[in-house]
């Protein structure tokens, strides 16, 4: 575990490792630098929304009894906690690039009691390392923009989620019409990276403004997601278009 890694012992076990590709601007590598202030900074990506979408998600898979569930890009592991908490017989695995954020994670699984139901991968979400079918579920959260192959990581999620499960990716993106859209840009555009300055002296902060400004319109990855291989049953906007919940399930083979 790289330094910042919380101690291991009985009940902090340490976070598994998967092979990754080299370091991409928006991956583990540049979240490394921001993890500390990583928590604080999603109240001000999300205006202090991203609760509540989150346990939105968290129903919108419709999880049966003892579901096994993905959580790719889980960060410092807020979406994978919710999974484990609204369905207390759900096995959790939270995969994420950066060992730092996974740290965050690894301690914040502690105090809640739950390292022994949720365990976390280092990982790509690319190239995941499971069987076909292998999940009930799997979700991503302010992530999918990150990844720089945004198919192929929808794709993998696809193959190792079992037919009929859902997989629901939650991300923000800034609104195109409507009394919002002004707002949303200059929140986006000047709040944003001069506040993750002051918290965190990143200059990643300026990266993940101009990601979310970039996200494609919830129309257009809607239909990325059906080309690669996803049935998409919902698109839904939260909070006038500022994120959008893309809820789907594996296309069934032809």
């Amino acid at each position: 575990m790289t330094a910042g890694a919380a101690p291991r012992g009985p009940d902090n076990p340490p976070v598994q490792t998967t092979a990754l590709a080299a370091p991409t601007l928006g991956s583990g590598a540049m979240f490394d630098r921001i993890a500390a202030r990583y928590d604080a900074m999603n109240r001000v990506l999300s205006f202090g929304l991203d609760r509540g979408w989150r346990r939105r998600t968290v129903r919108e898979l419709q999880l049966g009894e003892a579901p096994r569930v993905l959580d790719l890009a889980t960060g410092t592991g807020d979406l994978a906690i919710d999974i484990a908490r609204m369905h207390r017989d759900a096995r959790v695995v939270g995969l994420d690039p950066s060992p730092r954020m996974l740290a965050v994670a690894q301690a914040k699984l502690v105090r809640r009691g739950l390292a022994d139901r949720i365990t976390l991968v280092r990982g790509d979400a690319q190239q995941l390392p499971y069987r076909d079918h292998e999940m009930d579920a799997a979700t991503i959260a302010f992530g999918i923009r990150n990844v720089p192959d945004r198919a192929a990581a929808l794709r993998e999620m696809a193959r190792v989620v079992r037919p009929g499960g859902r997989i629901c990716v939650l991300e923000l993106g800034e609104p195109r019409q409507g009394l919002l859209a002004r707002a949303a840009r200059f929140h986006t555009h000047h709040v944003v990276p001069r506040l993750g300055a002051l918290l965190s002296g990143a200059r990643e902060y300026r990266y993940l403004q101009r990601s979310i400004a970039a996200f494609p319109p919830a129309d257009e990855f809607a239909r990325v997601m059906a080309g690669s291989g996803l049935d998409v049953l919902t698109v839904a906007p939260l909070t006038f278009g500022v994120c959008t919940l893309y809820v789907a399930t594996p296309a069934e083979a032809p």
